[in-house]
């Protein structure tokens, strides 16, 4: 087992995990993740879908923290527009939120900001 990872889940529907993040969780019940830090990313549309705006993240979130794992790379909730999401915690999003279909654009620059931030919290 290695002590960092990056991991990658997409926001389904009506803020649900994608069915393959589904078929793996049940292998990773019974796993303890204490001592390891996970930073995690997510895409999303958050006009057509402003109240489950990236949950995946935060449903993820949730499943590796009941496990001991921590979670890093927090980013601001700052020039996102929805109404609510999982992902949102303590004020901050527990994760890198990308909505490709509505603002492509920043996507460049919060990836390299994330990219510094982690880099220091994996330190």
């Amino acid at each position: 087992m290695y002590d960092g990872y990056i991991l990658s889940v997409p926001t389904w529907f009506d803020g649900e995990l994608p069915n393959y993040w589904h078929e793996m969780l049940p292998a990773l019940e019974n796993l303890n993740f204490k001592g390891k830090k996970f930073a995690l990313f997510g895409l999303g549309d958050q006009k057509n879908y402003p109240e489950n705006f990236c949950d995946a993240v935060g449903i993820l979130a949730d499943f590796l923290e009941q496990r001991g794992a921590k979670i890093i790379g927090y980013t601001s909730p700052e020039g996102y527009y929805f109404e609510s999401s999982k992902a949102l915690k303590n004020s901050s999003l527990c994760g890198l939120l990308l909505d490709q279909e509505n603002q492509s654009k920043l996507t460049d620059s919060r990836i390299d900001q994330w990219a510094c931030k982690l880099e220091v919290e994996f330190s």
